[in-house]
This record gives C-alpha cells, structure tokens and sequence, in this order.
C-alpha cells in the first residue's frame, strides 16, 4: 500500500481492488458507517442513485430477500441503510448504511455493495454521466474518522449499476475490498449474480 504511511491521519485511498483489514488497522472497531456520494454532471435531470447491500453466505448466495438491505427493506441484524438523497445534491455523503459489525449474522461471509441508478433505462442514464462517485468507511465510535475511501472513476461508461466494495471476513478479521465492477443492469439484473 503506497498511502499506508500516513500515521493513522488521513483515510487510505484505496484503489480497484485494493484490500484493506480494517480489524489490523483499527484494533477494537466495532461499527463502521459506509458512506457514499457522488455529483450529477448532467443538466436539468434528477438522478436517484440508490444503495444496496447483500448480506452473502460463505456460497456467495443471500438466501432469502431479508438479506438485501435496499430503499424497500432498510434494516437487518447489524446493519441499518441511512436516508434516502433522490438528487445527489449538497455536500457530504449521499447515502449511508451504518453496520455493526459485531452484530451482523456469523453465517453471514461477505457483505457487497451495489449503488445502482434509479429508473437508468427510462432515463438514459448511465454512471458516465455521474461524476466523483466514491464510498468510504468511518468509524462510527471514534467521531466518525474516516479510515479508508474508493473513488469511482467511470468516465464515458455506459453501465448503470456499479458493484462498489465488499466487506468480508478472514479469521475474525473483516477486510474491505475496493471492486468498482461496472454492470449494465438493474437491481433485479445484480439480484440475479447473486442468487
């Protein structure tokens, strides 16, 4: 890791595919809030950018649809999706799930994160209209520091839904992996990857 050397100041900045152990790094973290934002760049149109988190089985299943957290079922053990922003509008994070990692499910292997755009094919919207998409990881206990971000470039890409990070667990320890797999699909087109 090129950015590890910053004293515990700054967040890494991951890259695609990066792997960060957030268990080594932040000995005793216990809830974490995954952030993400992003900027419209096109003019005149709403864009509703929606987040979504599958709860995984070690077979990469979810199983039952009490496992996808999404705008329809907001809350599982240990995890929670934050207000829905329908614009992207303003400053900070967008969306937010907070999770708390002691209390998600032990069968549970790996959690994805999927931002998908609302209605992308009625609207002709695509992420390469989105600009400076990113998800990040705070710690929710220790004011929020923010411990590591993944900045999305996907410029003049037609896809409009984007499988953004995973976080997994290896022997006790939960790691936090930057993917940004662009895929042109809906909600139900990445429910079907996973089923």
């Amino acid at each position: 890791q090129s950015s590890a050397n910053n004293n515990g100041v700054n967040a890494l900045n991951l890259k695609k595919n990066d792997v960060l152990n957030l268990t080594k790094k932040n000995p005793g973290l216990k809830k974490v809030i995954l952030g993400a934002g992003w900027d419209v760049a096109s003019i005149g149109q709403d864009f509703d950018l929606d987040i979504a988190a599958f709860l995984l089985d070690a077979n990469n299943k979810f199983n039952t649809v009490s496992n996808v957290i999404f705008f329809n079922n907001k809350a599982g053990r240990g995890i929670t999706l934050g207000g829905d922003n329908r614009t992207g509008a303003g400053e900070g994070d967008d969306e937010t799930i907070n999770i708390d990692l002691e209390n998600i499910n032990p069968n549970i292997a790996k959690i994805v994160f999927v931002v998908t755009i609302h209605e992308a094919q009625a609207k002709r919207q695509t992420f390469g209209m989105v600009e400076n998409s990113y998800v990040r990881i705070l710690d929710e206990e220790r004011n929020e520091r923010e411990i590591c971000r993944f900045n999305l470039k996907e410029n003049g890409s037609t896809v409009t839904s984007v499988i953004f990070a995973e976080l997994y667990k290896v022997s006790g320890e939960w790691q936090f992996k930057a993917i940004g797999e662009g895929k042109i699909a809906d909600l139900n087109g990445i429910l079907g990857l996973y089923m």
